[in-house]
């Protein structure tokens, strides 16, 4: 398996060396093409100026053959570094100039151009080839050829040809100079950039290795590893991963921490009514309960079982929410109908603990969108956890108005006051607090994680506020 320094390395470094392929084939291409056509230009200005000055010279009556006028010729050659020849019209080299000290040029002089030389230069008016000049060089060479134009009573006559040539040899070493300057800077750059990306791409991999040890390390139940300071800190990507991945850890470590926690209350809650159920049915069968106590015992056996039906009721809502088979299509109804009936079903436990319900429903419908079943647990869960934590013969509210595109459900106790600790971790799973308003032997703190599940499944919100003995749950749902 490639690991992704591996894979990322070797992408970054396939660009690098792909763009300076790329750039190099573009310089060694245009930085020939330029140097050639600079050299060209060159040998081409020269022609033409040893041309005007040769047809100047004899214009005047001056014969080429002079020494003057052979060593300002030479001393041109010399400043150029480049081969002259000096041609009558039909071809013959008249004189030599040797600018670049081969010394063996001396030996062309009486040769004869090639017809189709001359006869490209006196159509095209110019001369300009890489080769070697009809056979004349030995080796291929940069040649530029002018002819020699002289007015003779306005007329203008074409006296003869002047040729000036260089080595190809000295434009290729040229060529070769700036490719190989070009090819140790590539080179330099591109060691530069193999271990910049090393370090990068290394630097960058770090903290995927590091979550993956991590994550190993949550598969062996070590779940206090977390990502290190120096990476959390980091104020890029990397590092808003490595904090998100830090508040993972921490949900995962609440979560296994609330799943131990279930495990206890929920083996505590089966535990007490399985052993009462279990020791007064002993009782009965071994005759150590009296016959008058009988009905008694079996009182408490049946009260003890419905207890444990509606743990088991708890749970299988619990794993039909978290399965997504909690919420159906959701339709229109009224929610003060459904508020009302809810509050009528309780009449039986408000009666119990004498409370005054104060009841400030609306006289016409509240049309909302919502599953009914859904919101009617949500309201009985709620009804009923305020009226079994609300003193006896304290009141009761239910409260039910729009607030824009809302409707606002409020359900308000008076009893005991919820700490601000705990008011922060009410609706979560498997929540059952030590303090007073939860030492009750119905619940195992299901009922607001239900209901906070089912607001979340209509994209709802749910509120809690507690002081001075009033405890106010708050919920909405959107009007029709």
């Amino acid at each position: 398996m490639r690991s992704v320094y591996s894979r990322q390395f070797a992408l970054v470094a396939g660009l690098i060396l792909s763009s300076f392929l790329l750039l190099g084939a573009s310089f060694a291409t245009l930085s020939y093409r330029y140097t050639m056509d600079a050299q060209m230009g060159t040998l081409e200005d020269t022609a033409e100026f040893i041309g005007e000055f040769t047809a100047s010279y004899r214009s005047q009556g001056m014969d080429i053959r002079s020494s003057g006028f052979r060593a300002y010729i030479f001393s041109l050659a010399k400043i150029s570094k480049a081969h002259v020849l000096l041609c009558e019209t039909d071809g013959e080299i008249v004189y030599s100039a040797d600018g670049q000290g081969e010394g063996r040029l001396d030996a062309l002089v009486g040769q004869r151009l090639p017809a189709v030389v001359i006869q490209r230069l006196l159509n095209d008016g110019e001369y300009h080839r890489h080769g070697n000049l009809g056979g004349v060089y030995g080796e291929s060479r940069y040649i530029a050829g002018v002819p020699i134009v002289v007015n003779i009573g306005g007329r203008a006559n074409t006296i003869g040809m002047a040729f000036v040539s260089t080595a190809s040899d000295d434009l290729t070493q040229l060529w070769r100079k700036l490719s190989g300057m070009f090819v140790v800077a590539a080179v330099g750059v591109a060691l530069v950039a193999f271990v910049f990306t090393s370090v990068t791409t290394k630097r960058q991999t770090k903290p995927l290795q590091e979550m993956a040890q991590t994550v190993r390390a949550f598969g062996h139940g070590e779940f206090d590893k977390r990502m290190a300071p120096s990476q959390t800190a980091r104020e890029d990507e990397v590092g808003e991963l490595a904090r998100a991945f830090n508040v993972m850890a921490e949900s995962l470590a609440k979560a296994e921490a609330q799943r131990s926690e279930f495990i206890a209350n929920v083996s505590h809650e089966l535990k007490t009514p399985m052993t009462t159920i279990s020791g007064f049915a002993d009782g009965i069968l071994d005759g150590t309960i009296p016959a008058e106590r009988e009905s008694a015992a079996l009182e408490t056996i049946s009260s003890e079982t419905k207890r444990l039906a509606r743990l088991v009721r708890r749970m299988l809502d619990l794993s039909r929410l978290q399965s997504g088979q909690g919420i159906t299509a959701q339709e229109q109804f009224d929610v003060v109908e459904l508020t009302a009936r809810t509050l009528v079903s309780l009449e039986g436990k408000i009666n119990d603990k004498k409370l005054d319900v104060v009841a400030e429903l609306p006289e016409e419908a509240v049309m909302v969108w919502g599953e009914p079943d859904a919101i009617t647990q949500v309201c009985y869960n709620l009804l009923d956890n305020a009226i079994k934590f609300a003193r006896e013969g304290g009141h009761l509210w239910v409260d039910i108005h729009k607030d824009g595109a809302k409707a606002l459900v409020t359900v308000k106790d008076e009893g005991a006051t919820i700490p601000p600790e705990e008011l922060e971790s009410i609706f979560d799973r498997f929540h059952k607090s030590d303090k007073s308003r939860s030492m009750d032997r119905d619940g195992v703190g299901l009922g607001l994680y239900i209901v906070k599940t089912i607001l979340n499944e209509h994209r709802e919100n749910i509120t809690v506020e507690s002081a001075e003995g009033l405890t106010t749950f708050t919920f909405t749902l959107t009007l029709v």
